[in-house]
């Protein structure tokens, strides 16, 4: 079962991946958060642009994905997994959690320093919320992001299917954490016991840096308790926030071209974590 899942592994990706687009812009229409004032014919061809061009970007510069690299420590032996025998569950679970507080951290880290925040912040200077800037990041953010995974991998020597389950999950949560789609508080409130939900991660893209710096986590949501950057509502409500950030709110700034280009522009001192006051 593993095996077949390994070998059709840009199949199942692909499968998922398209699954959960269709299936979060469908509950949007059906039961929007909040109400969009930028028209979707404008954002959402060149945030699924910004993909596109991510994707063929990751596959001609690294020889191999993540998992592929993860079956090739596991047939040379080396990562801690590989070199130290332990149980099968185990090293699955420990997996989920190392690269999931990976990713946590990595967030953190493209809020800190300024030269990776001028690439981070194309994502927040989306100025609306919805399923499609879940897959809106820089290219380069997408390289290093990439570079990453490949250093846990050769350290930790996870095991492929453990990275597999991760990479659906990771895109999965990002369309799903990103949805402008209205769940009960009540229900809200269960699911951010196990899972990042939309209402806690909308806090992340307020245009108020006390809140854009708060909420990094992507599929779970205990790293941010842990390290005490959770931050449970937007100081406005979620219909009264205001989304992105103040240096890019032109609808021409969400063009293709000129997200591509805003590292280049302005400087990227507002919103770092480290910024002076």
């Amino acid at each position: 079962m593993f095996r077949f899942l390994l070998s059709h592994e840009p199949s199942l990706r692909l499968v998922f991946f398209f699954g959960m687009l269709v299936g979060m812009a469908a509950w949007e229409l059906a039961a929007p958060r909040r109400r969009q004032e930028t028209p979707r014919l404008l954002r959402w061809p060149n945030n699924l642009a910004v993909v596109v061009l991510d994707t063929v970007l990751v596959r001609l510069t690294f020889p191999m994905t993540v998992v592929g690299f993860a079956m090739l420590a596991e047939s040379k032996g080396f990562g801690l997994f590989n070199l130290v025998r332990t149980p099968a569950w185990l090293a699955f679970g420990v997996s989920l959690l190392v690269f999931d507080l990976g990713i946590y951290l990595q967030h953190v880290m493209f809020h800190a320093v300024p030269a990776l925040w001028r690439l981070h912040r194309m994502h927040h200077a989306d100025l609306e919320f919805d399923v499609t800037t879940g897959v809106r990041f820089h290219p380069l953010e997408i390289l290093l992001s990439m570079g990453f995974k490949l250093a846990i991998v050769m350290v930790l020597g996870p095991p492929a299917v453990a990275v597999l389950v991760f990479e659906v999950l990771l895109n999965a949560t990002s369309l799903f954490n990103h949805g402008n789609v209205r769940i009960p508080p009540g229900l809200d409130r269960l699911l951010r016991m196990v899972v990042v939900t939309p209402d806690m991660h909308r806090v992340h893209h307020s245009i108020l840096p006390s809140e854009t710096n708060s909420n990094f986590g992507f599929n779970f949501p205990w790293w941010d308790r842990l390290f005490g950057t959770y931050h449970d509502q937007p100081r406005a409500g979620h219909e009264g926030m205001t989304l992105g950030i103040e240096q890019f709110r032109t609808p021409r700034n969400l063009w293709l071209d000129k997200m591509l280009l805003q590292p280049l522009y302005g400087t990227a001192s507002d919103y770092p974590i480290n910024r002076q006051a």
